[in-house]
């Protein structure tokens, strides 16, 4: 079970888990999105379904659980990949926007979490994957809200992961710098707006950020998602992988 699974860092993880062999749902709130992925997979000999959902609603994450299990017949792996970004000064954060972040990146990954990880532990088997972010390690200037989201998100993922230890399910995030996204290119057109900055000279200002030479892929991402997916990874829980 993939979600944010329409594309990014979500359909790259949903790609390499479907090469491996695994029957895979891709969910989002575009309809449009995950089709087209799921098609995609289904294409090049891998299995596949849609399923749409908006992760930050209780009862639509209830309905996920019951279409997946359905389609599936279980659910091994979850991958937490739908999120939100955005940028601000921090007075100029609206309680609006601190709760669209907060529901966006740490309350799906709770709800999904929470769905999914109960059958995971009756089986004795399972992997939960959240894509948190290097600013969930460490903040930033003008990312708050956004950074408090993914704070949570590390926070979630260590306590579930102390919670269900020895349970044969691990629990682990990935944080990334910057990755070469829609949300990266929506960051980057916020910079230009708001400086004088071109579009080299605004990715490098963000790249500074974190001390990257360049934007992550999103294949790159998935690599570290399948690696804590295998079997082999049983005893690696309670992480948060920076890079």
């Amino acid at each position: 079970m993939v979600t944010g699974g329409g594309r990014g860092i979500g359909e790259a993880a949903a790609k390499i888990l479907a090469d491996a062999g695994a029957r895979v749902a891709v969910s989002a709130r575009s309809r449009d999105e995950i089709a087209s992925v799921a098609d995609s997979i289904r294409a090049t000999g891998g299995r596949a379904v849609a399923i749409p959902c908006d992760v930050t609603r209780e009862e639509e994450v209830r309905e996920l659980g019951r279409r997946a299990r359905a389609e599936l017949g279980q659910v091994d792996i979850l991958v937490l990949s739908a999120g939100a970004a955005a940028s601000a000064p921090f007075d100029k954060i609206a309680v609006a926007q601190w709760d669209e972040m907060m529901d966006a990146n740490a309350k799906s990954a709770f709800l999904c979490a929470r769905e999914f990880a109960p059958a995971m532990v009756e089986r004795k088997w399972g992997r939960i994957i959240a894509v948190a972010s290097v600013a969930g390690l460490e903040g930033g200037k003008y990312i708050a809200h956004y950074a408090a989201s993914k704070h949570a998100v590390v926070g979630l993922i260590r306590s579930l992961a102390a919670e269900l230890d020895r349970s044969g399910v691990t629990v682990n995030a990935i944080c990334p710098g910057y990755v070469d996204t829609a949300l990266t290119a929506q960051t980057l057109s916020n910079v230009m707006q708001k400086t004088t900055l071109s579009r080299a000279a605004a990715l490098e200002a963000i790249l500074k950020t974190t001390g990257q030479k360049k934007l992550l892929t999103p294949d790159e991402v998935a690599a570290e998602i399948f690696e804590l997916a295998l079997e082999e990874s049983g005893d690696v829980t309670g992480r948060a992988v920076a890079f």
